[in-house]
């Protein structure tokens, strides 16, 4: 099992752990069970979450035991953040997120067999522990002057706001998680960003105290970037959310589609199951020919179809190609459609005007003349097929799923016209 470790590290996976030799003999000793913990601060996991679930995922496939740990308890307190105390959540709230985060875990993971999964919860072993019991049991093994060397806290601690003594005592918690999966389930790895180094090492030190002789490691993985500065996991609308209801499979999609030539054999080594050799291919191609997209649609299938689903990422392919003329938009179900017009540009009407006003109102023509250069052209399509005439009003029978008209000006320009009640 120790070939593991030379893979994550060909795919950009491993940022540093405590003792990689010592990482290394117990791996080839024996089964070594490790954890990831993931905290219910939304309704959602969204894409940055992806490196450390596909990591377990990864882990698991090389015989390892995974426990993934939904914490009701931290949930509630939140990892403090560098800039800004986070607002708390109600615990009927964190409960609720615990079960919908366990639900996105869990296709990822093999709860069968030698190395089956354990979900966990770090509200078991916290709920009935008193704030004396907390105090003198965990509190009393940390040194303040060492937690303020964490540097998320000391950008608290020189800023304005300052940072609370809850989100101080986050520390302590993630600490004991450690400790009470070490004792019940024998975990000796913990994994996790490498913006929660601190926090790993906490809990070894923490462990270390209380179980003399334990070996316990930790492993972090490099956080995610992109080459143009701006935060990963992020576009236009906001956060890319793993929850369907959130973000749709066909926006989930467009995002790995859309990905930086800059960065994609990056992201393809980090979160694709592709042997090397298939991803040195794919960047090959990638080198030669940008422009096709090759990688970044090999990426935005398979991480939509572990995601989503085979069907919805189907279907989101399907709307794709249709939406540029390489496919029947009207055999596309009324949800995907919607889905993949609400990422386009779109205007509503209630009713159906000629078809040079309708470019304009989408905003495909500047003017009524330039829709009408356009058409003349033969470089405007209703619905895939080529327009004749502008100053025609399409027919209401045109409309798809009795709502929509796909605009497109030339190969690339697309935008929807939804008529609505009036």
């Amino acid at each position: 099992m120790t070939d593991i470790v030379d893979e994550l590290k060909w795919r950009g996976l491993f940022a540093q752990s405590t003792d990689e030799d010592a990482l290394r003999k117990a791996l080839a000793d024996g089964p070594v069970t490790f954890y990831c913990g993931y905290d219910p601060t939304a309704a959602s996991l969204h894409v940055g979450h992806l490196v450390q679930v596909l990591t377990m995922r990864r882990l698991q496939q090389a015989g390892l035991r995974p426990l993934a740990l939904v914490g009701g308890a931290t949930g509630q307190i939140g990892d403090p953040r560098p800039t800004a105390e986070r607002t708390l959540n109600d615990p009927e709230t964190v409960a609720q997120w615990v079960t919908r985060l366990r639900a996105q875990i869990e296709p990822f993971l093999s709860f069968e067999g030698e190395n089956a999964a354990v979900m966990v919860n770090n509200l078991d072993w916290t709920a009935g522990m008193s704030a004396i019991e907390f105090l003198r049991d965990i509190g009393k093994h940390f040194r303040v002057n060492k937690m303020l060397t964490k540097e998320s806290i000391a950008r608290r601690l020189e800023s304005d706001e300052g940072i609370s003594y809850t989100e101080f005592s986050y520390q302590l918690l993630q600490s004991m998680d450690f400790l009470e999966l070490y004792r019940r389930y024998g975990c000796t790895l913990q994994q996790g960003g490498s913006d929660q180094w601190g926090n790993l090492t906490a809990g070894l030190d923490l462990i270390h105290r209380l179980e003399p002789g334990a070996e316990v490691h930790a492993l972090a993985t490099p956080l995610m970037t992109k080459a143009d500065g701006t935060k990963f996991g992020k576009s236009e609308g906001g956060a890319v959310w793993l929850d369907a209801g959130m973000t749709t499979p066909y926006a989930f999609y467009q995002f790995w589609l859309n990905v930086d030539d800059r960065d994609i054999s990056r992201y393809m080594r980090i979160l694709s199951f592709r042997t090397p050799a298939e991803l040195e291919e794919l960047e090959k191609v990638t080198e030669e020919r940008p422009q096709a997209r090759t990688a970044q649609r090999a990426l935005a299938e398979e991480l939509t179809t572990l995601v989503h689903g085979a069907d919805q990422c189907a279907a989101v392919v399907a709307a794709s190609k249709a939406l540029f003329g390489q496919g029947d938009l009207g055999e596309l179900d009324e949800a995907t459609l919607g889905a993949a017009l609400s990422e386009v540009p779109h205007a509503r009407v209630t009713e159906l005007g000629p078809l040079v006003d309708l470019l304009v109102e989408a905003g495909l023509a500047p003017s009524k003349s330039g829709a009408r250069r356009t058409v003349k052209e033969g470089g405007a399509y209703v619905n895939n097929v080529k327009a004749v005439d502008g100053e025609a009003a399409p027919a209401r029978e045109e409309l798809l799923h009795g709502r929509w008209l796909v605009l497109r000006r030339g190969k690339k320009n697309l935008a929807a016209i939804e008529v609505t009640a009036g």
